[in-house]
């Protein structure tokens, strides 16, 4: 188990080596000047120079990635164009809020997944199957925007029970936080459900037909402990692993309902520093959305052994 981590840990690093270099040279084939694009208004060419100078853009490019790779192994991730603050800092304000939310979206997806996924693999082909399988369809069909701006308008505008957008950490309020995330959390919830749904269905199905649960019914076991010794522990490893896939995406954030709930979150700070041209805050908030997602994967794949005891890693 400690050499397949150990080479885990060594691909990832390698992954994100490659991930800094694509980053890195995306953002500097950008139009646009930041340093310009920081100043604004104020702009000044003694100040301008300066400026560029403390960033580091007067260099060669290959001299800049490599201080800036060196910053990130030391962990420095720079200093943001546009506000002056550690990106570090930057970074870990909105983190909180990234995970809240993916927690919480997460939750709502598997409480819509797991029954809806294993009923209608359970009653193949009758009605519940069939209503499963189109609200699934429709869920994945629409946008997540369209979702979260139909809640907005009937539980905010109508009805009046959820506040429209906001964040309000739940150390500060809990019931307040509660009420802001709910929203949001449906949005993305529903979305994430559907697709769930479908790979519950499929893997529940796949194991309701393996040769060893038809010969579980011919010894004449109980239905419920077929499905619950036979069937469902066997169905988990797929289900495991598109759930951590989906929580990997939804800690890189969901721009598009980040933005329509002003949700201050990872996505939404990684699309204002495209916008703002904050090459420092992008590279930051792209590097550390990576190394989530590789860590999320690793995790999923060591608990493979826990959910099937055939599995070893040694």
């Amino acid at each position: 188990m400690t050499g397949y981590v150990v080479r885990r840990v060594a691909q990832s690093l390698l992954a994100l080596l490659g991930v800094s270099v694509v980053v890195f040279s995306l953002m500097h084939l950008v139009p646009g000047d930041p340093v310009r694009t920081a100043l604004g208004t104020r702009f000044d060419q003694e100040a301008y120079e300066a400026l560029r100078a403390r960033a580091g853009l007067d260099r060669p490019v290959l001299v800049q990635y490599a201080q800036w790779l060196g910053g990130v192994l030391t962990g420095d991730l720079g200093v943001s164009f546009r506000s002056g603050r550690s990106v570090s800092d930057v970074i870990m304000a909105r983190v909180p809020a990234t995970a809240l939310l993916a927690g919480a979206s997460l939750l709502v997806a598997l409480a819509i997944a797991l029954p809806a996924g294993i009923v209608s693999a359970i009653r193949q082909g009758k009605p519940i199957d069939y209503v499963a399988t189109a609200l699934s369809q429709i869920g994945v069909s629409i946008p997540d925007f369209w979702y979260g701006i139909m809640l907005i308008l009937v539980f905010s505008l109508w009805l009046g029970w959820l506040p429209p957008s906001g964040y309000v950490s739940p150390l500060e309020d809990p019931t307040e936080f509660l009420r802001r995330v709910t929203m949001p959390a449906v949005t993305i919830g529903v979305v994430t459900g559907a697709i769930l749904t479908r790979f519950t269905r499929s893997s529940v199905l796949e194991s309701l037909n393996a040769e060893h649960v038809r010969l579980a019914r011919a010894k004449g076991l109980p239905e419920g402990r077929i499905l619950r010794e036979h069937v469902l522990r066997n169905a988990w490893i797929p289900i495991v692993t598109v759930t951590g896939l989906q929580l990997a995406t939804l800690l890189g954030g969901i721009v598009v309902v980040e933005v329509v709930f002003a949700w201050p979150g990872l996505g939404r700070l990684a699309l204002d520093a495209v916008v703002n041209r904050d090459y420092p805050v992008m590279q930051g908030a792209v590097l550390v959305i990576a190394a989530a997602f590789l860590v999320i994967n690793l995790l999923v794949d060591l608990l493979y052994a826990r959910l099937d005891p055939r599995i070893s890693y040694s």
